[in-house]
């Protein structure tokens, strides 16, 4: 789960530049700087990891983390949802339910599991069909890079399962770009992003300088480099957990405390 963390911290100050088609386009940037900071990946990719560690229920877990950090940058469709504490989805097909699932890839021990749980952590606010095939690709992409697999492995299940096309290059996608928060339109190229990558810092560089959503894109390719490159390096680990509170803190610790076994 610190991949994605680490991804969000990282974009969070590039996304702006994105969202006004200013991007740089570029691998070459700071990875860090003093106005980088968590967002609402973040807080709810923790509070999907508290939910499942205390079994408890997702709306409730995602109202209470919404209360607890209400400016970290959540979209306006979750905010009306939360502030109302409305216990019913609202058909998002928006990449926010990708951005918080890295955790069920984790808690869960097949893939079967991992895809149902994805589903139902999706389908609390995201219950349109591309908001949950967003989070069930992202989650089978984490579950089976920690598997193993290879990213021939990934990238063949992820189009033949849910029918994203890998057949493009970043650099082919990069120049065309644009901010977008869709799953159909964020989440194939942040899985690229990883596909494409040499480590885990290449695949946030690759998310990020496709200049759209960066936070939630680096999120998402840091999530699966995590898992599959065997952690996230410790130089960013430091820097990263430098930038959380306590609450969250504890949280990823002891969810990694808890899930860091190997399991067949």
């Amino acid at each position: 789960m610190l991949g994605v963390i680490a991804g969000d911290i990282i974009g969070s100050v590039y996304e702006s530049a994105g969202l006004q088609g200013k991007a740089p386009k570029s691998k070459e940037f700071p990875l860090f700087q003093p106005d980088s900071r968590f967002t609402d990946d973040t807080v709810l990719a923790v509070a999907v990891a508290d939910a499942l560690m205390a079994r408890a229920d997702y709306v409730d877990a995602f109202h209470s983390y919404f209360f607890h950090y209400p400016n970290a940058g959540y979209g306006g469709s979750f905010i009306g949802w939360a502030m109302a504490c409305n216990r019913e989805p609202y058909n998002s097909w928006g990449n926010g339910s990708a951005m918080r699932v890295a955790p069920v890839a984790y808690f869960f021990n097949s893939l079967d599991d991992v895809l149902a749980e994805a589903r139902r952590c999706a389908e609390v606010t995201h219950n349109h069909p591309e908001g949950v095939r967003g989070a069930q690709a992202t989650a089978a992409a984490i579950f089976l890079a920690r598997d193993g697999r290879t990213k021939e492995d990934i990238r063949a299940y992820v189009a033949n399962q849910f029918g994203y096309d890998f057949s493009r290059t970043l650099d082919e996608i990069r120049p065309g770009y644009s901010f977008d928060v869709s799953c159909q339109g964020s989440v194939p190229q942040s899985l690229l992003a990883f596909l494409e990558a040499t480590d885990f810092e290449d695949a946030i560089r690759n998310a990020v300088s496709l200049g759209g959503d960066t936070d939630t894109m680096a999120a998402l390719a840091g999530g699966v480099a995590e898992a599959f490159f065997g952690g996230v390096p410790e130089a960013v680990e430091r820097e990263v957990t430098a930038r959380l509170d306590d609450r969250i803190r504890s949280v990823v610790s002891r969810f990694k405390a808890l899930t860091q076994s190997d399991f067949s």
